[in-house]
């Protein structure tokens, strides 16, 4: 999706479908609303979806070299061939053979879109092989019928879909125009699919419900430039990838297009996740099966501390933005936990808990990378201290990244990276790095997008990303005053195990000018004796005008 007339495609696309349906929101709330919208989007997904893999069986059964031919011949008369050919596009096997959701009649879009304009009381013929009857009694009924068919017919979405269009306070011809917008979202454009195309818009929603929803939204989005970032650092090529806190599934998807994008092949990751809020399990079940991404999110909804739902995985890549300082959190169960190898964690703060988790379920020459808040990095309070000591003395931190303000939507809270390994032995391509921690400050890069939000820009991601890899490979890299340094472990004793980038990396180098001292300095004074005069005319304007309107003395 790197073609520019793509780009400029789906940004058009953005715009133009988050406008219209924004407009349709009314009064309604951002959260809920947000479920409505992407609900549709899903069942357009996998409508469209089905209806390509119907033309496409179709084509085969008409052609006379193909195994799956109907020979016209072995039917009597032309609407008996018909009939037959209409009821061979209705086999499920043709769909599930190539991982396409079987959907039933009344859930394909055209059926919905139609009906939706229909008033209520009105009757519909439901034709899929078989020719059935569906009362209609409201548009959000209809849609939760559809959902719910969907939901019956494949298993992998049992529980997952948001089946409370009927109990939503939007005007009815509201949602019926919110289904002829998402209906306007294109099969392909150019070299873009529909899964692209659908999986662009699903994930560009998500930011802006995001944005609408300010500090919940944070609780199932981070934002891409975060994402992308720990991706690209991590390189999630192959093997088994988990996210106990997974939110959307926003790692999840840059992992598969990282793959794409670097030419591996999509099912090269076995995706695990888990994710405790019931309504953003359900988005980021959605999200996967948009993209056609295998996954395992566990039976259900869960707690990843008190509810394991994948007690037994270690992952080859463990990545994660769980929530920051949580303090309620603890609880009487988890007393004992194998899981607290490194210390028990504070039951006011579960930032040691998230780390410890983590590394449980990480396997022996696994990565991850976590997103804390920066007093993680040097806090002694409540045993914080003693358990990032143990961290650091079993040689389990890697990398840390500090990083600029303003990259999240819900929170103004200064944030870093964790990046920990189990092995930093010389393996494949990769150097010792044993008792060695590299030090990253990203403080001072990204753009502002607008007031309140940094973004990042390609060149920032390889920046970091790049200095990350060159230490690993041992290959082109230097330490870089007020960026980046590699740190042995016993500086990092003296300095009581703080783990903050800026203690190491130093002051950035300023460039000499050229100019000497003694030359520099009376036009240096002289440039300040200008400022304090325009200063002093400052102060007595204003005390005129306090004058002038009776506060001067």
């Amino acid at each position: 999706m790197s073609n520019p007339s793509s780009q400029q495609f789906l940004r058009d696309l953005d715009k133009k479908l988050w406008n219209a349906a924004d407009r349709l929101r009314a009064s309604l709330d951002a959260a809920v609303y947000k479920h409505a919208v992407l609900g549709l989007i899903f069942l357009k997904y996998v409508s469209d979806s089905f209806i390509v893999r119907q033309k496409e069986i179709e084509i085969q059964l008409c052609d006379s070299k193909s195994e799956y031919f109907l020979d016209p011949a072995e039917s009597k008369t032309p609407e008996a061939y018909e009939i037959a050919l209409r009821a061979e596009l209705e086999e499920r096997d043709y769909y599930l053979e190539k991982n396409v959701f079987w959907v039933p009649a009344l859930a394909r879009w055209k059926t919905l879109q139609d009906s939706a304009k229909l008033p209520a009381g009105s009757v519909i013929e439901v034709k899929n092989g078989k020719t059935s009857q569906y009362k209609i009694t409201s548009t959000g009924k209809l849609i939760d019928d559809a959902l719910d068919a969907i939901e019956k017919e494949n298993s992998k979405l049992k529980g997952v879909l948001n089946k409370t269009y009927s109990q939503l306070q939007l005007d009815p011809a509201n949602l019926s125009s919110l289904i002829d917008l998402i209906a306007t979202i294109p099969f392909e454009h150019a070299d873009l699919h529909a899964k692209d195309i659908l999986g662009h818009v699903y994930e560009y929603f998500l930011g802006q419900f995001a944005l609408a929803e300010g500090k919940q939204g944070g609780q199932y989005f981070t934002p891409k430039a975060i994402v992308t970032l720990i991706v690209e650092m991590l390189e999630p090529y192959q093997g088994r990838v988990y996210d106990p806190a997974c939110g959307s599934g926003g790692f999840f998807v840059q992992s598969e297009r990282f793959i794409e994008e670097h030419g591996g092949k999509l099912g090269q990751l076995s995706v695990y996740g888990q994710e405790s809020n019931p309504t953003t399990w359900r988005l980021a079940a959605m999200n996967m099966a948009i993209r056609g991404i295998d996954f395992n999110f566990g039976k259900e909804p869960a707690n990843s501390f008190t509810n394991d739902q994948h007690p037994d995985l270690r992952a080859d890549f463990v990545m994660a933005n769980p929530p920051f300082n949580v303090s309620e959190w603890w609880d009487a169960k988890l007393e004992g936990d194998p899981r607290w190898k490194y210390g028990i964690p504070p039951t006011g703060n579960a930032n040691f808990a998230w780390i410890q988790h983590m590394l449980h379920h990480l396997a022996p020459n696994g990565s991850m990378a976590l997103l804390l808040a920066n007093g993680s990095m040097s806090s002694n309070s409540s045993g914080e201290g003693d358990i990032r000591r143990a961290l650091i003395e079993a040689d389990l931190v890697e990398c840390m990244v500090a990083l600029p303000s303003n990259l999240f939507t819900n929170t103004t809270i200064p944030a870093c990276i964790w990046f920990l390994t189990k092995n930093k032995k010389a393996r494949e391509n990769f150097r010792d790095r044993s008792s060695q921690i590299l030090f990253i400050d990203g403080r001072k890069l990204g753009f502002m997008v607008d007031r309140v939000l940094r973004d990042f820009t390609d060149e920032d991601v390889e920046k970091i990303a790049g200095t990350f890899h060159n230490w690993k490979h041992g290959a082109e890299y230097q330490d870089m005053a007020g960026f980046c340094k590699s740190t042995e472990l016993k500086l990092i004793r003296q300095h009581d195990f703080a783990l903050t980038p800026g203690r190491y990396v130093g002051a950035e180098e300023v460039e000499d000018d050229g100019i000497a001292f003694a030359e520099k300095m009376p036009r240096l004074v002289a440039e300040l004796n200008i400022q304090f005069t325009e200063s002093m005319k400052l102060e007595q304007a204003i005390k005129a005008n306090l004058r002038r309107l009776g506060y001067g003395g």
